[in-house]
């Protein structure tokens, strides 16, 4: 390797670090265990590994699929699906939030026919779900077609000569096969699910104990009291390093 090529590193490294190291300076360690256990940040904290949870469920219930189809199937317009799946990762999240509310929103694509049943979905908790999912989705998908594309079909093809239905071949070959790379796309779902902020607040408002998450709580505090969200943003840095390191891991199983 190129020794100049130490110096642009270390200002990329210097780029991430020290954003991240003027958050660790700037908390009180006094005041900081009364401002993460504050009731309020207790409620959003809580409400943001609930929805969190919910959403990457709902990732691995759909992205499975999909990604599945994606990497072991070839049809026409295969390419455009893989496209618009993975849009959201490029989208910006207020868009993504518009998006939603345009779709279920009481005058939406179908907000309309839900809300003739009494099922009103901006606003609620349920849209808090629904907004970390779609942002989400496309990183349990990338993670999983590519853990697909590599571990080949060569086992499913044996288990389908031996008389195993596909079904069968699905569950007991190919999700072992690809189970260290699902683990990592359901890690880097659930960080993105907990971190998600402008779709939320577009698509779900900002409800104490309903819809304000921890990154919304964090907004909100910024001006009236900036201990209190420095502390808050700390617990999620720390949320997202012990994410980061668990998704490693799996990769490495």
């Amino acid at each position: 390797m190129p020794r100049w090529l130490w110096f642009p590193a270390a200002i990329a490294a210097a780029f991430i670090i020290l954003p991240l190291a003027a958050i660790v300076l700037r908390v009180d360690p006094t005041s900081l265990p009364s401002l993460v256990t504050s009731p309020s940040a207790l409620e959003a904290l809580w409400l943001s590994l609930r929805t969190a949870t919910a959403g990457t469920v709902l990732c691995i219930l759909l992205g499975v699929p999909l990604a599945t189809v994606l990497a072991r199937t070839s049809f026409r317009g295969q390419g455009l699906i893989r496209s618009l799946a993975l849009l959201p990762l490029v989208l910006p999240p207020v868009v993504s939030g518009l998006a939603l509310l345009y779709t279920f929103g009481r005058r939406g694509l179908l907000g309309q026919s839900l809300d003739l049943v009494g099922i009103q979905i901006p606003f609620t908790t349920l849209a808090v779900v629904i907004a970390q999912t779609f942002v989400a989705l496309p990183f349990l998908v990338i993670s999983l077609e590519g853990a697909l594309r590599t571990s080949g079909t060569r086992y499913e093809a044996v288990a389908a000569t031996l008389g195993a239905r596909p079904t069968t071949v699905f569950r007991r070959v190919t999700l072992p096969l690809v189970a260290p790379g699902l683990l990592s796309g359901s890690v880097l779902a659930f960080a993105r699910c907990l971190g998600e902020f402008g779709a939320t607040i577009t698509f779900a408002g900002n409800l104490p104990g309903v819809t304000s998450t921890m990154p919304l709580q964090v907004y909100l505090l910024r001006v009236d009291d900036p201990d209190a969200a420095v502390a808050l943003s700390l617990v999620l840095v720390v949320v997202a390093i012990a994410v980061i390191g668990f998704a490693r891991h799996g990769r490495a199983l």
